[in-house]
Order: structure tokens, then C-alpha cells, then sequence
């Protein structure tokens, strides 16, 4: 007789759904196909989420959640930090493609407590570094961390031909470059 193991359907049905999500968006997911991947029935889903929204909101806690634990901010070495996000990016091109489909679909919510205590410690690092003199002035904590996120996630937001124009073996030291000419302080 199977034992039941909910810890390992709750886990297959998030990778579905990451899946699903990623390639098709929340509007266009199907609780059905989802279903399928997962390996579960429909009714499964529904017992685990409250419904299609529930479940793109609770890959977007997950996602979020290893992000800010995998990869840690290094004000004093901002270019790294945006390096580090390229890898974790190129590592895993469907989590950026789900991450676009949630920003496209997203737009009246507001950020997640732990997205906005991230952003807001990640913020009050980079003023930190900036009162050491290892991060320039002139701009503020919270437009230097913007401008290390969006170059650190650059790639995955072109398409083939813009892409292709810098070789992947070069991307990363194309962001890296542009991080540390961006933050150094003249």
C-alpha cells in the first residue's frame, strides 16, 4: 500500500507550477496541465493553494525566499553581489521567466513583507557602504541598488539577437564591469 507524503506532492505540485507559470503566465495556466505535471489531481491543487492565484503568489514567496538566502548581499563589493545574481540567474532561466510573467501580471499588488524587508535591508547595506566611501554618493542607496539588479538580470530580459551580440561566456564580465564602474566612487 502507498504511503502518503504531502511534503513531496506540495513539492512536485510547486515545480509544476513553476513550470507551468513560467511558460504560459498566470493568466494562460491551466489548473488541469498544472495538475498533470504534478502528477496530482486537479482537487489536490486546490487543497494545497487557495485556487491558480494563490499558488503563482505562494512560487513567488518560495522564489523569493531562496533568492535572498542564496544570494546574499556584499555592499562593499556590489559587482560581485550582481555577478553572483547573473549566475543564479543563468542557473535557472525559468525562475527569470516566471519573475517577468509576475511583474506583466502583478501590477496592483504590492511587494511581500519579505520582498520588502530585503529590498529595505539590502537598501540600508549599500548607505552603509556608501558612509565607508567603498559605494558613490551622488546617487541614492535605492537607485544604486536598482541599477545593480536590472544589470545583473540584463540577459535574461533581451532577446536572442541582443543577446547574441555579447557572447555568454562574456556576459558575466560584461555586468560585473559595468556594476563596478556604475558604484566606485571617482
Amino acid at each position: 500500500m502507498a504511503t502518503r507524503d504531502p511534503d513531496r506532492k506540495r513539492r512536485q505540485l510547486m515545480e509544476a507550477a513553476l513550470a507551468e507559470f513560467a511558460e504560459f503566465g498566470l493568466a494562460g495556466a491551466r489548473v488541469d496541465r498544472l495538475a498533470k505535471r504534478a502528477g496530482i489531481s486537479p482537487g489536490l491543487v486546490y487543497s494545497f493553494a487557495a485556487g491558480k492565484e494563490g499558488l503563482f503568489e505562494a512560487v513567488y514567496e518560495a522564489i523569493a525566499e531562496q533568492t535572498v538566502n542564496a544570494v546574499p548581499i556584499d555592499a562593499d563589493d556590489l559587482a560581485e553581489y550582481a555577478g553572483r545574481l547573473h549566475d543564479a540567474g543563468q542557473r535557472h532561466p525559468q525562475v527569470m521567466r516566471f519573475l517577468t510573467w509576475y511583474a506583466l501580471e502583478s501590477t496592483e499588488r504590492s511587494a511581500s513583507d519579505l520582498v520588502a524587508r530585503s529590498m529595505q535591508d539590502k537598501i540600508a547595506s549599500v548607505e552603509a557602504a556608501q558612509q565607508r566611501g567603498s559605494v558613490r554618493r551622488d546617487k541614492s542607496a535605492a537607485e544604486i541598488l536598482a541599477l545593480v539588479l536590472a544589470l545583473a538580470n540584463m540577459w535574461q530580459h533581451h532577446t536572442e539577437d541582443v543577446n547574441a551580440l555579447v557572447p555568454p561566456a562574456h556576459q558575466r564580465a560584461t555586468v560585473t564591469d559595468a556594476v563596478r564602474r556604475l558604484v566606485t566612487p571617482d
